[in-house]
């Protein structure tokens, strides 16, 4: 009984020393992705230059006066609204570019703002909300000052989240599609222990986050919050959706191991009056416009159509 016991607490100071260790380099790694290089300017700006839109670079200061990049494209003929394009994880301003060519074609003004801790912009972390909300609040303003009459938001993944979590600081925009979002920073990443082991593909992705790196995934948010002040818990576009009345369009395709579906259908409960859900048979992470693409771009310019001004008051 002594020796069970023995091997007992051995395996316990093991889990908890590995935990610790997964815990620092997730979080750190979490908090300070890698850039990638610039994006291809010239390809982008070949690809808008047909629709009679250029890149202008834009910057401008975050509250705590680091540096937002992003290009601004004006198409020929304008329809007087603009949309600001938002990139995930790691990522930067030409990932979500692609989009840029169907807005332009149907008349938008379009914005690519590279997030902090991305790309061309300042910053040493990122936080997934905490501060990038008021970045988005700053770009917005920066859009109504160029004389738009409706700024409409759409983001991937981490974009997504950004968007949707900007929505109780930020209520100016018409309407926001979000691709793929997680629902809580703390639920995604438990998500995310059990992605980075392989059980996505089991369909236990869910069940090893919350068990072997329930423990890891706390240890993480605590040293985010000592070492650094950031408290991801905070992180969590469900909430913020409960305090919005901006009408937004959840998409999400049902066969993503990167953020489960689960986040997404969580999201559209949380605000069931202004949010409408779109689960895509077949689709991968971001993978819609890909899969569906007739469908996809029916129904995000439809929705943007159908919202042409800001709402206001409540419901």
């Amino acid at each position: 009984m002594r020796r069970k016991a023995r091997v007992a607490m051995q395996a316990l100071a093991v889990y908890v020393a590995l935990s610790c260790v997964v815990a620092i380099v997730m979080a750190e790694l979490t908090l300070h992705p890698m850039r990638l290089p610039p994006p291809d300017k010239s390809r982008i700006a070949a690809m808008y230059a047909s629709y009679g839109a250029d890149l202008q670079p834009i910057v401008i200061e975050a509250a705590d006066a680091i540096e937002l990049h992003g290009w601004y494209s004006v198409p020929e003929h304008q329809n007087g609204r603009a949309i600001i394009l938002f990139h995930g994880i790691g990522d930067n301003r030409g990932g979500v570019s692609g989009y840029g060519q169907m807005f332009l074609r149907e008349g938008y003004r379009i914005l690519l703002p590279d997030s902090r801790a991305h790309g061309e912009s300042g910053g040493m972390m990122a936080t997934y909300g905490l501060l990038e909300s008021d970045d988005i609040h700053r770009w917005v303003s920066w859009l109504y000052g160029q004389g738009v009459t409706c700024v409409d938001g759409f983001g991937e993944s981490m974009g997504a989240a950004l968007v949707l979590d900007s929505l109780p600081s930020e209520p100016r925009f018409c309407a926001v599609v979000a691709d793929s979002a997680f629902s809580t920073f703390r639920s995604v990443a438990y998500d995310r222990e059990g992605f980075f082991v392989g059980a996505g593909r089991l369909g236990l992705e869910q069940v090893v986050g919350r068990t072997v790196g329930l423990l890891p995934t706390e240890m993480g948010l605590l040293y985010a919050r000592w070492r650094y002040g950031v408290d991801l818990g905070r992180a969590n576009p469900v909430d913020a959706l409960k305090l919005s009345n901006v009408p937004v369009l959840l998409i999400h395709g049902e066969k993503d191991i990167n953020i489960l579906p689960w986040h997404s259908r969580a999201l559209a409960q949380a605000d069931p009056v202004h949010a409408q859900l779109w689960l895509v048979p077949g689709a991968a992470h971001c993978g819609a416009a890909r899969v569906a693409p007739d469908e996809f771009w029916s129904r995000v310019l439809l929705f943007f159509a159908q919202h042409r001004q800001v709402v206001t008051g409540s419901d």
